[in-house]
């Protein structure tokens, strides 16, 4: 197996276990909208969005999910995975340092991990789709080089 391809596979792996976590997750919401949006509206600083949101992330996580597997659009859904996770975890922290009340919007088996480990976990996650990036930004570049008239 040449260079190029294991990247390539390490690309379609990280697109797969993002689309498992975003429709696990996604899905969870949706099968308990009712009770997502009562604890959005429970939630520091997001209470006035609940509605928006209790619809909002999960439409964006199954869009996410799809984008993925089109190679045309797989570096944005990369990217918006990462930012995702990230908006996700920088209001974690937030919530930690900043206020007394900390209710978990989460669904499934996600919502019985403690704070500190979905920190880390979303930092894995994190970890996988800059890897992604990476990965193909260096596809890209070699391409482009090889386009190159020299």
């Amino acid at each position: 197996m040449s260079y190029k391809g294991i990247h390539s596979k390490f690309v379609a792996l990280f697109s797969l276990l993002l689309t498992v976590l975003f429709v696990y997750t996604a899905v969870s919401k949706l099968n308990h909208l009712n009770i997502f949006q009562l604890r959005l509206e429970r939630m520091p600083y997001l209470s006035p969005y609940a509605s928006l949101i209790s619809w909002g992330v999960p439409f964006l996580e199954l869009v996410i999910a799809g984008l993925l597997w089109f190679p045309k659009y797989q570096k944005l859904a990369l990217c918006a995975s990462f930012t995702l996770m990230g908006l996700f975890t920088s209001y974690i922290i937030l919530v930690l340092r900043y206020s007394d009340s900390i209710p978990c919007s989460c669904g499934g088996v996600i919502s019985s991990m403690g704070w500190e480990t979905h920190l880390v976990f979303n930092a894995c996650w994190m970890a996988l789709a800059l890897i992604g990036i990476v990965l193909l930004e260096n596809k890209e570049k070699k391409s482009s080089s090889k386009n190159t008239v020299q």
